[in-house]
Formats: structure tokens, sequence, C-alpha cells
């Protein structure tokens, strides 16, 4: 009797059943049909073409992007028993020998290459000998021009369909708006195949922005209050900045470590490894880091400057809590943030076109962070789903947003930008609301303009609150010159003719007792660290550790967080018992089983 799909879900990976689209999708790929697959990080993407590759005949090739991610998916499916190889430059000759004619005899179940690889002539024809259970494309994303994470080599890839038109193909990615799902289907030429969207909910990380005060103390203040002994990742944009943040939390004692693109290669996998293997480790990072990350116990992720679009801050927080655990996604913001988003902008070397939407994608981001709605329903909002009622889970639900009527606040600040020329920023510009007889105010003569010291209601922060929120409602907009001047739009007329009424959201100045003791416990977040201190818990985790190091792999190959945290909760004193635990298939049920037994009767009363 041939295996089902869900057999193989329980033997092979320890779950009883599929989640979201997941069954779906693999019936259609079984069937023989090429499809797009979008759904959440930690949604189980994977199993979505691994299953069709191990119950089709052949063998199954997966587009990989980065040699540490397929490194880590095939470790762990080795792990779990599947016959799975990779080839990337890492190998040499005689190992390449041996995974071809492994492949060539029908030893394989999958087999891992990169898109720089799958295109060359001599693998073309080495798959051409080769029967092919199915062709996979991890990360689709990667093939927009207008993503975050391009790779010109995934342009190719539309070919594999017509070099192989009997062999389905299904591309899978967790983050594609409407333009990148276009652009996915027509340059992997999918447009024939079945779209799947899982939706991007993410309901086990709680999102939360905070004004930049302090930022280096307000993330201190974020990870002591709340992840300790936790593994995250903080983003920050330059190189530069990733290194002194680091050393600064290294000063305060976390153990943490920086990673950009201007390392060299050993140093950048040195951490990189260090990060997948050992607990509590915080890197802190460009962009350059991230993509190739299959660590599923990361708690949270922090931002410390404003990402370039909601896409890059959902791709980039999603990297959280992929084991389903609670997770962090936490953000401090300025307008020097969007400022410096301009001026990069303007600088580039893209051409008008690239620019709008460079433009277009930071406005959205900035009215993210300043909306006093549900972050997670304007987040979902973006990617075309829903979040018919509050979740309850963000700073904006837990703490709902105080809003005051700044119309006339409004009004006196579009008029200073009037006033004054329509090319000046913020920091002029309030000091000639305050009166501030600056050298730069008298030498341009704004000492003499009518909106001349007339903002002494608010004081420069509360003026800066106004400026940034005007901006993200589309009231005001950004000189396209990279200076960072406003300027007035069609939105801003109805304001000053007093047509239409605004409102601002309150922006409170916490101390760091009330922003600590608020964010332990009105905006924080349980994961693995709640069992910190829990003798068993403690004991799991080390065993876990101990065989992790003796099988060469990362910790949680061996098992998640999620399966260490049912060990502790249930107590199984069998295999049998063992075997009914999530994420525990046939084969690490063979291999570590007992060892875990064992420390669970260790403690028992």
């Amino acid at each position: 009797m041939e295996e089902t799909p869900r057999g193989l879900l329980k033997r092979l990976f320890g779950y009883d059943e599929f989640r979201l689209n997941q069954g779906d999708a693999i019936d259609h790929v079984m069937g023989g049909g090429d499809c797009l697959l979008l759904m959440p990080t930690g949604g189980g993407k994977s199993l979505c073409y691994q299953i069709p590759a191990i119950l089709r005949p052949g063998i199954g090739v997966v587009i990989s992007p980065l040699i540490a991610l397929m490194h880590d998916q095939v470790n762990g499916l080795v792990q779990s028993g599947v016959r799975a190889a990779y080839m990337n430059s890492t190998m040499n000759y005689e190992e390449f020998v041996q995974v071809s004619r492994a492949a060539m005899r029908g030893e394989l179940d999958l087999l891992y290459v990169a898109p720089e690889r799958a295109m060359k002539p001599s693998f073309m024809d080495f798959l051409s000998r080769i029967s092919l259970s199915v062709i996979a494309i991890d990360e689709a994303h990667c093939v927009s021009q207008w993503g975050h994470d391009f790779r010109p080599e995934y342009l190719r890839l539309g070919e594999l369909g017509r070099a192989f038109p009997e062999v389905p193909r299904i591309a899978v990615t967790a983050t594609a708006d409407e333009l990148t799902r276009k652009e996915i289907l027509s340059r992997l030429d999918l447009n024939g195949g079945k779209v799947f969207v899982s939706g991007f909910d993410r309901p086990n990380i709680r999102y939360q922005v905070v004004m930049k005060e302090k930022p280096k103390k307000q993330l201190l203040d974020f990870l002591r209050g709340n992840h300790r002994n936790d593994s995250g990742i903080v983003y920050c944009m330059t190189r530069r900045k990733t290194e002194s943040i680091a050393q600064w939390l290294r000063d305060n004692g976390i153990k943490a470590l920086s990673y950009h693109g201007g390392m060299g290669a050993e140093e950048r996998r040195t951490v990189q490894e260090r990060f997948q293997d050992e607990d509590a480790v915080v890197v802190v990072a460009t962009i350059a880091f991230g993509m190739g990350i299959d660590k599923p116990d990361v708690r949270f992720v922090a931002h410390l400057d404003m990402p370039k679009s909601l896409a890059a801050y959902y791709q980039e927080t999603g990297r959280a809590g992929r084991d389903g655990l609670p997770a962090d996604a936490w953000m401090t913001y300025g307008m020097a943030d969007v400022t410096g988003q301009l001026k990069l902008i303007e600088m580039s070397e893209g051409d008008e076109r690239y620019k709008r939407i460079s433009r277009q994608n930071l406005e959205i981001m900035l009215g993210y962070c300043e909306t006093t709605d549900c972050r997670r329903r304007s987040l979902l909002s973006f990617f075309g789903d829903s979040c018919d009622v509050p979740c309850g889970n963000c700073d904006t639900c837990l703490n709902p947003v105080e809003t005051w009527d700044g119309t006339v606040q409004a009004q006196k600040a579009l008029s200073c930008v009037y006033r004054t020329g329509q090319i000046y920023g913020t920091g002029h510009l309030i000091d000639v609301l305050l009166g501030r007889g600056t050298k730069k105010v008298l030498e341009a003569g704004h000492d003499q303009v009518s909106t001349f010291g007339i903002g002494d209601d608010l004081n420069e922060r509360q003026w800066r609150s106004v400026y940034r929120q005007l901006l993200a409602m589309g009231v005001l907009s950004v000189v396209s010159d990279g200076y960072g001047g406003l300027r007035l739009c069609g939105d801003s007329w109805p304001v000053l003719r007093g047509e239409r009424r605004l409102s601002f959201r309150v922006d409170e100045v916490k101390t760091s007792e009330k922003s600590s003791r608020s964010s332990t416990s009105e905006v924080s977040t349980k994961g693995s660290s709640e069992f910190d201190g829990n003798p068993l818990w403690e004991a799991l985790r080390a065993k876990r550790l101990e065989l992790a190091k003796e099988h060469g792999v990362p910790a949680y190959v061996i098992f998640h967080d999620a399966t260490l945290r049912q060990m502790l909760e249930l107590r199984p004193d069998s295999l049998d018992e063992m075997s009914c635990l999530q994420g525990v298939g046939f084969k690490k049920l063979d291999l570590y089983g007992m060892d875990f037994i064992e420390v669970l009767k260790s403690f028992e009363i």
C-alpha cells in the first residue's frame, strides 16, 4: 500500500495534521501541477515540496539562495530520515562525484543547489539524465527586481519549466505583495500554475514601535525587560552602527555579535554558526543577515532604524518565532530615518520609476509607524490580507493610543512650510515656529515671516511629532532633492482652508522606570524564557546541546523548543508516549528518544 502524504508527515516529521494550505498545495503538486505558494514564515512551506519529492518517483531539486540555508535544511532532513544532499561551492571534487553518483543511482529524495549552479549547462545536462519528481524554487521573492532581496540569478529560472515540462514546479515565499506575485509568476513562467495564499498573519509575534529618544538605552531596556536569555536579531542601517551597538551590548553583559557585508566570508560564517548553534546570542546586523537563517527559536527581532518598506519589515520580523512560540518585533524610529532613507533614494542610480516606488514604500512604512490603529491590521492590509478585529497583541491594542485635535497646529505647521519657501527641513521650520533667531533663520529673513514665533503652544518634540505625522498622513511631502526639505501637496490645502480636521497621536515620553515596567508587563512576551531557572528545562536543553555537538548539528535540529516544552509539560515515560509529541518522527525517536526519557525520569518525584 502506497504511503499517503499525511502518513509521511507523521512518520518522518512527527506531525499529525497539515496546517494552512499545506494539504491542498501538496495534493496539487502530487498531481503534477505547478504552483506559487505564499505561506507565513514558520508555516511549513518546505514540507509542500519535500513531501511530493519523497513520494513521487525521482529526485526533487530545490533551488535555494544561500549555502547556509541549504546546509541547515539538509542537516534537518537527514536527521529526520530523509535522503537529502546538496551541491555547492563548499564541496571538493570527490564529494561532488559522490553526490552525483548517489543521484544517478536513485539514492536521493532531495538535492539542493544554488540558482547559479542550477542554470549551468553541465548541471542542466546532469538533470536531463536523472528522473525528477519536482522542481522547487525557495525564497521565490528573490526574482522580484522591486524587492529587497533581489537575486539576478533568479531571472533565468523560468527556463527550467521549458527544459522539463513534465516536472511539476513549486515556487515558495513568505513575502510577496500583489505586484511581487505577478512578477514571480511571469519571470518563473508559472502563469498557468495555481496560487495558494495561506495568509500573512503571524499571531505569535507581538509588534511594538517606539519613538527614538535614546535608542541604545531603549534597546537595552527592552532586552533586559523581556529577553535576558534569548536569541535575537537587531537590525541597523549601517555597518559602523552594527559594530558600535554590538560593543555597547557586550559592555552591558549581553552576548552580542556584529554582522555586515564588509566582513570577511570566514568571519561572517563564524557569526552565523554561533548564532545557529548557541543559545542567547544576539546578532546586530545589516540586512545582509537573515535570509539564510532557519533558526526556529529567535525570540525577538529589533530594528534600530526604520526599514525601507513594509515588505522588508515583514520579511525581517518574520525571522522571529518560527517555532510558533511568542516572539517580539520591536522598532524605534524618528524623522531622521525618513530623511536619511529619502536621501539614499535620490542618490541611487535607479531610474525615476524605481525612485517613485521606493518613495511610496517609505511613505507606507512611515504610515505604519504612526498608525493609531491595530498594527497587525495595518500590516496585513498591505498584503491584501485582513484582520477583522483588533489583534490584542500589538502595542496599539494593548495600550490604545491617545489622540488630540491638532487641526490648528497642522495649519500652523503647513503655513510655515509655505511661508519659508517649501525647501526647508523640520529643524529649521521648528526654529521659525518657536521664534528662535538662529543664524540660519536670520540669514534667510524668516524672522520676518508671519509664522515666526506662532508655535509656542507646543514644544520642539511635539512639533517634530506633528510634522512626522503630517508626512505619514500624506498631508506633507518631502522635496525630492535628497536633503529632506518639506513641501505642500494636494492634501495640504483642505487642511489649510479649514475643510479637513486632523487628529494626532500623543507621543508620550516614558521614564526609564515606566518604560521598563510597561515592557515587562503590558507589552511582554513569553517564549522559552518563561522556563528559565526550571531545573528540568535546563537539563533538557543541556541534553539537546550535548547531542547536537555529538552529531555536528545546531541544537534545534535535534528538537525545537516547542517539542522540549511538550516534554516538560507532558512528561512522557516511554517511546510510545514520546512518539506522540509534535516534531518527533521515527528517526529522531530512534536516535534520541531514550536520551530524553532518561532525563525526564531523573526528575521524577
